[in-house]
């Protein structure tokens, strides 16, 4: 079988091993020139040759790479099957899986399921576009009790015969429309998630988007709900999951939960109606839960000292997961805003910005949001930035007060992502640069 990786970044280098190991032969595509080699593998560097995709058996591309690219399309026209690394990986996987997409939360929700899988003891891979791909899971020779995969819309575009037996949709917003279109195709390409979906799995959306539930429809699977009945509710620091048809019945307690926010403790409960489903047994979840642990970079405390709570949610990329941060914070903070901007739209953190204890606006991007605050009465300070704005924060905060990195914005204005951001956030809070 001749197989033929376009993309050579992670999941696509699993790819290529996960090919060799099924006794393929492979060429990997990269636009890149000088990448280093991969053993076993023929490398095509620079641009492609539609000869090579055209002479492939299978084409497995990398989620950031649109199959409407005109030699993809060429090989697709001719009959190629074109596959995504989620949809590569997922003809041989054989463990029970749990799929999480969404524009917002995934990662955390992810990382908490895995957490509350592993808790149960069950031995369980957690990746995809959380950061280990998928084809990983099947270089592992040991067998796998359970896989929760991170899914992003790009991967679900080519997801082949993907199945996850619990699956959820945690929100959709704007996001990705320069690769989709519109709101409604962004939304029908997570909707794929439950596409191979039977009776006895788990399809799980959010209560009081309308979106979704007109694009989804009846569909297939069991249908549960975040917020509703059947599915998963949360008051205070109780959780109810009530799914009788699939046997789901149980009651969670949330106190002790450590993580800052309330979404996050709507994270975790998601994260318990998926491991319910997954066939851990409600005691254990409910011994992890309290236990549970942050990603880096999502609301992640960073010092707890003299009174005031550094906070690292450089996760939060646009403006909807600032606002989601800021929601759940539960006290008063300087809030640092910044970095390179995907649009206006800054105005609508005014309610919640408005009695905080002060706002540093950082970054390419600071004095931008910074007028565009101004223009809701929202007063903030500029800093050229992020360890300038860290330094006016130390001077801000008072006892009592969180100082929360929650920016809003991309990262490369000044880093080469979101985590070598949060990474010298950290840093500079605790004084090591």
């Amino acid at each position: 079988m001749n197989v033929v990786v376009v993309g050579l970044a992670r999941s696509g280098i699993a790819a290529c091993k996960l090919a060799l190991a099924q006794g393929a032969r492979v060429t990997g595509l990269d636009l890149r020139p000088g990448l280093d080699p991969i053993p076993g593998v023929a490398l095509e560097l620079g641009p492609h040759r539609r000869e090579t995709l055209l002479a492939a058996d299978l084409i497995v591309v990398s989620p950031g790479i649109p199959t409407s690219q005109p030699d993809l399309a060429a090989a697709r026209d001719a009959g190629v099957p074109i596959l995504g690394e989620i949809g590569f990986a997922a003809r041989s996987l054989t463990a029970p899986m749990v799929g999480i997409t969404g524009t917002n939360g995934k990662s955390t929700v992810t990382w908490f399921t895995g957490q509350l899988l592993r808790a149960a003891g069950m031995r369980t891979f957690v990746g995809g576009n959380l950061g280990d791909p998928l084809c990983n899971a099947l270089l592992d020779p040991a067998p796998w009790d359970a896989v929760v995969v991170e899914v992003s819309s790009y991967q679900l575009e080519n997801a082949g015969d993907f199945h996850p037996r619990a699956g959820v949709v945690l929100n959709l917003t704007p996001d990705h429309l320069a690769r989709h279109g519109t709101l409604d195709a962004y939304g029908l390409a997570k909707l794929q998630l439950f596409r191979h979906m039977t009776g006895r799995d788990l399809a799980v959306l959010p209560t009081g988007d309308d979106r979704l539930a007109r694009l989804a429809g009846v569909g297939p699977g069991t249908r549960a709900w975040l917020g509703g009945n059947p599915g998963v509710t949360r008051a205070g620091s109780r959780v109810e999951v009530r799914v009788p048809a699939l046997g789901l019945v149980a009651d969670f307690d949330l106190a002790g939960f450590r993580v800052p926010g309330d979404h996050n403790r709507d994270n975790a409960a998601t994260a318990a109606l998926l491991a319910l489903a997954m066939g851990a047994p409600p005691k254990a979840i409910a011994q992890a839960l309290p236990l549970l642990e942050p990603l880096a970079h999502r609301m992640e405390i960073v010092l707890d000292a003299d009174g005031i709570r550094w906070i690292n949610d450089s996760k939060a990329t646009n403006v909807d997961a600032t606002r989601v941060g800021l929601a759940g914070l539960g006290q008063p903070a300087v809030v640092l805003l910044g970095g390179e901007a995907k649009g206006a739209g800054f105005d609508v953190l005014a309610p919640l910005l408005r009695d905080q204890r002060a706002v540093i606006c950082f970054g390419g991007s600071g004095a931008a949001i910074a007028r565009e605050l101004a223009s809701v009465g929202v007063p903030s300070t500029t800093a050229p930035w992020l360890e300038d704005a860290v330094l006016l924060a130390r001077s801000f905060a008072r006892d009592g007060d969180a100082v929360l990195l929650s920016p809003g914005c991309a990262s490369f204005d000044q880093f080469t992502d979101f985590e070598h951001r949060g990474r010298v956030f950290r840093a500079l809070v605790q004084g090591s640069v």
